[in-house]
């Protein structure tokens, strides 16, 4: 099944250096690039992308508050709180402001079952964790510790649709449709039949 996904290289991505390193691992997984553009990425767009309900900010805050038991942490001098759903409203800011650091390069991606190929590729969320041979894994160089003790949100480089229907969603807060563009690769004709 052929499918678009939305991949954003976050502005750590881009003050580093390592797009072209991180692209070439999409291409080479025979992804095709229907869209791409370099971007100072808009805060009312970035506010719609991590707009979260208070479901996910709950389940931030007690992934936080896990994490500050685990590194012997405060979350009260972190956050200012105990309370879980304020403490993801915070990270959720702290999104907003990760943006706010430098240019984004919003890329869209085309081909068999791309949502999860790319989820895949890109790695869990914290790059200390995130397995070798990942992008997170190889090239992330954060952790929860380091974000919550800069208070911050964690520079994981990349941001990957997670689902067909949120890539959707997704593609079309960065891209109107006219900048998606239709072309055939040399080995596109192998996954039609």
């Amino acid at each position: 099944m052929i499918q678009r996904s939305l991949v954003l290289l976050k502005p750590d991505a881009v003050q580093r250096g390592i797009v072209g390193d991180i692209l070439q691992r999409f291409e080479r997984a025979g992804l095709k690039i229907v869209g791409a553009k370099l971007l100072e990425a808009d805060q009312e767009v970035v506010k719609k992308h991590y707009k979260k309900d208070e479901a996910w900010h709950r389940k931030i805050g007690e992934l936080n508050l896990k994490d500050c038991g685990e590194y012997d942490l405060s979350a009260m001098e972190i956050f200012g709180t105990v309370e879980a759903e304020e403490i993801g409203r915070i990270v959720n800011g702290w999104l907003y402001d990760m943006f706010k650091i430098g240019p984004v390069f919003a890329f869209v991606f085309e081909g068999p079952n791309s949502v999860k190929k790319i989820r895949d590729l890109v790695g869990y969320t914290y790059p200390d964790a995130a397995l070798p041979g990942t992008i997170r894994g190889d090239f992330g160089l954060d952790s929860a510790l380091t974000s919550m003790r800069r208070k911050r949100a964690v520079l994981n480089l990349i941001h990957a649709s997670g689902t067909p229907e949120e890539a959707e969603e997704e593609i079309n807060m960065w891209f109107n449709e006219d900048e998606l563009l239709k072309y055939k690769r040399t080995h596109d004709d192998l996954y039609a039949y």
